[in-house]
């Protein structure tokens, strides 16, 4: 599971080949949620509500970028760094 995204503490995952609907996995110390790509809301799992803010925040800044990471990922392909939330 490629790392596409770091920041405060919140590792950005995104599974190859992974089930729809369209999502990454974010990992907030013992806390995992898959996000759904186009609305942030959680798909599964649980992150503390700071973090979650911060990961909504940042997957609305980044949309396009994860889609396209997203698309690469279900075909098996490299996926391309996302900026950091600063």
């Amino acid at each position: 599971m490629p790392r596409i995204s770091a920041f405060y503490g919140i590792m950005i995952y995104m599974y190859y080949k992974d089930h729809a609907p369209p999502h990454f996995h974010a990992i907030y110390g013992e806390y995992e949620a898959e996000v759904l790509i186009q609305t942030g809301q959680i798909l599964r799992g649980f992150l503390p509500s700071r973090a979650r803010s911060l990961v909504v925040q940042w997957a609305t800044m980044h949309g396009e970028e994860l889609l396209d990471d997203w698309n690469l990922a279900r075909n098996g392909e490299l996926l391309r760094p996302v900026e950091p939330l600063e």
